[in-house]
């Protein structure tokens, strides 16, 4: 019997809650995350643990505290081979030369950048301390 297909809705789904990145050193992912605007508001919690770290914008990031080692190569962006995942997120800068200039005064090396992505919008990279790559994209 032929398996009968219904459409139907999409998952209903009103916006992005958190995300999650895996790392070894708490202190030393809160001073980091610092240097973007997000403060620590909760943990670690949990049984991973997980710290929680809130931005003025909105945007939540859960830092998930079981990274075993500190100098492990980010699989996803660190090996030849190619594997599936997130590869960086990215977050709204309205100014990213402005940004850039802070992140260097603070020690931190653009791992690329600046991008343009056709007219209008331009993005630098930066690497965390567990190299989680971070996009900082600027529109118009």
């Amino acid at each position: 019997m032929a398996e009968r297909k219904t459409k139907s809705a999409p998952v209903p789904v009103s916006g992005l809650a958190h995300i999650g990145i895996r790392v070894h050193d708490l202190e030393r992912s809160v001073r980091f995350y610092a240097l973007l605007g997000f403060t620590k508001t909760a943990g670690p919690i949990g049984p991973e643990p997980v710290a929680i770290l809130d931005h003025p914008s909105g945007v939540e990031l859960n830092l998930v505290l079981n990274a075993p080692s500190a100098n492990e190569p980010n699989v996803l962006m660190d090996v030849p081979d190619k594997h599936p995942g997130i590869t960086h997120f990215a977050l709204l800068c309205p100014d990213i030369m402005a940004a850039k200039a802070r992140l260097e005064a603070a020690g931190i090396a653009l791992s690329g950048g600046p991008v343009r992505f056709g007219p209008g919008a331009q993005g630098i990279f930066v690497r965390d301390p567990d190299r989680n790559v971070i996009e900082l994209h600027q529109r118009g």
